[in-house]
């Protein structure tokens, strides 16, 4: 043992205080070398230096005094790894309270809305986008995201689309304030759509052509789970650990001969007929859409698109825009930029829709209205 330090001269070698040192005493993190027995003054040895600066440094690390005296009790390379494993439990941590900060800027803005679940909270961030194409003078597309609504329609033109496509829409708008019980989601949504037609039926006694038609693919939410309802060509995805899932089944003409095998889906790609939808919502009261309830994960992100995406830009090429670590508008319009790339030769209807588990003790837009049988996947 060397010459030993008084209190004082050891915390300003060790630069800490004398009170921390009075603590780390107490708690039996560092023991001074000697006490006296009259005055009760503490005294360390140099030796201790290199503890005291080490508890310090976990202590900046912001380690409980709990684990760092089981540090401090491990040998070196144990120890080592007792850190390792205190920092990645910190990191995750920190990554979900990110995670909580961004959903609730966006909540505060209008960008985002939180789903109860029986387990823990959900937190949904979106947003939506509807852009005339490059070869188009109007835009019959219409897209939307509300707090618990996602929507996109693609009215037809020349049949009153882009008022079809808005009607659609706004007739399941009020299911967003609307007290819908999870296992009514489907029939809720059923009546939306119902409603939906009716008022393209209107549309369609006024339209010159006497006819209004459009496609509707919509994402209803209640808790965890969510309903969907679909009819005609656009489509709806699910990102979910990293793989891509169609999860709406295209009503066309030449989807149907696929369905048949007589057309592969390499050919139905470039076939004439492509965009021939047989069903879609005509106000005739005849519509049939597919309805179907999945359940929402943390982690997952769903894509609502007209034809006017994924006509033109390839599953993989959309399954790497969505893979994107950027937030909703940005994978947005990174998918609406790739479109374009394309040539966009149609209008261009996005939602996109992240699921964040918002509780911090695990790693886990605001609506747009453009002027313009089921797939396989988790469920």
């Amino acid at each position: 043992m060397g010459e030993l330090l008084t209190i004082g001269a050891f915390a300003r070698a060790a630069r800490l205080s004398p009170k921390a040192l009075r603590l780390y005493d107490e708690l039996g993190l560092l023991r001074p070398a000697a006490v006296d027995g009259e005055s009760g003054y503490r005294y360390y040895d140099p030796g201790q230096l290199e503890q005291a600066r080490l508890i310090a440094w976990l202590r900046r690390l912001g380690m409980p005094l709990a684990r760092i005296r089981r540090v401090c009790d491990l040998p070196a390379p144990a120890a080592a790894e007792e850190v390792a494993g205190y920092w990645e439990r910190v990191m995750a941590e920190t990554a979900a309270r990110g995670r909580l900060a961004t959903f609730l800027v966006d909540y505060l803005s209008g960008r985002g809305s939180a789903v109860e679940d029986a387990a823990t909270m959900l937190g949904i961030r979106y947003a939506a986008r509807s852009e005339s194409g490059l070869v188009r003078t109007s835009n019959e597309d219409t897209a939307y995201a509300g707090s618990r609504l996602l929507a996109v329609a693609d009215g037809m033109s020349g049949r009153a689309g882009d008022r079809a496509s808005a009607a659609a829409v706004e007739a399941l708008k009020p299911l967003e304030t609307r007290a819908v019980p999870a296992d009514d989601l489907l029939g809720a949504l059923a009546d939306a759509v119902a409603e939906a037609d009716r008022a393209i039926q209107d549309i369609a006694a006024s339209a010159p052509s006497g006819e209004a038609v459009t496609t509707l693919t919509a994402l209803l939410w209640s808790g965890s789970r969510l309903a969907l309802v679909h009819i005609g060509d656009s489509r709806a995805y699910l990102m979910r650990d990293g793989a891509l899932f169609q999860i709406t089944h295209d009503h066309t003409y030449v989807q149907s001969l696929v369905d048949e095998g007589r057309l592969s889906p390499e050919e139905a790609a470039s076939h004439p007929r492509r965009s021939l939808l047989v069903r879609a919502l005509t106000g005739t009261g005849a519509a049939q859409p597919d309805l179907s309830l999945h359940e929402a994960v943390a982690g997952d992100r769903y894509l609502l698109c007209s034809d006017g995406l994924s006509a033109v830009v390839p599953a993989g090429s959309l399954r790497e825009a969505l893979a994107g670590t950027g937030g909703p508008q940005e994978v947005l319009n990174e998918l609406v930029e790739r479109a374009y790339a394309a040539g966009a030769p149609d209008n261009v209807a996005c939602v996109v829709a992240d699921v964040a588990r918002l509780d911090t003790s695990s790693a886990d837009g605001a609506g747009h209205n453009g002027t313009g049988h089921n797939g396989g996947g988790p469920r």
